[in-house]
């Protein structure tokens, strides 16, 4: 698999606007898209143990231990708006763990804006298309029938007592029917 190329920056100009807020978007999703839309809700499809993919070993504190692996939908109306993929090391052992383990079909989102102790990095961009381990999972998850040829993500890596969890969020093409 090719490496991919994160980026702090979204290129200039040619990105939808309404994408382009989400992207940027500081605070919490979950939060956002709960003032979005009727009805919100998390949909857990699977929590597990696994390899971080090549370009996610390089934000956790060690690419050579397994990880724990989230993967969820948020849900709009019913309606699957953004894919998200939550990557924690085993090399370190904490609360967060714990945490992680026991959020169901809770938001992750809830807990990291809501503890003051969790530091987040920076916000990191990408365009990915169908050779992404990321997009297919996104595609497949969501059923969507005509995927597009390519899909926004952004990741940070949020920080609490020596643990890293990595974050990344994969925008569906339905977020853009949500209000700003």
């Amino acid at each position: 698999m090719k490496r991919s190329k994160w980026r702090e920056r979204l290129p200039r100009g040619r990105l939808d606007p309404q994408l382009r807020s989400w992207l940027v978007e500081p605070g919490s999703l979950t939060t956002r898209c709960q003032r979005a839309c009727e009805q919100f809700a998390v949909r857990l499809l699977r929590y597990h143990l696994a390899q971080p993919l090549p370009d996610e070993a390089v934000q956790l504190v060690s690419g050579r231990y397994l990880a724990h692996v989230r993967e969820v939908l948020l849900e709009c109306d019913a309606v699957p708006v953004i894919f998200a993929h939550t990557m924690l090391s085993t090399a370190t052992n904490g609360r967060l763990g714990r945490w992680m383990a026991g959020l169901g079909s809770r938001s992750l989102g809830s807990l990291l804006f809501a503890h003051h102790g969790f530091q987040r990095g920076s916000i990191e961009f990408i365009r990915l298309d169908a050779r992404h381990p990321l997009y297919l999972r996104a595609v497949l998850a969501a059923r969507l029938e005509r995927p597009p040829a390519c899909l926004w993500a952004r990741r940070s890596v949020h920080a609490l007592d020596g643990q890293r969890v990595l974050v990344t969020e994969v925008f569906l093409p339905a977020i853009l029917a949500l209000p700003a």
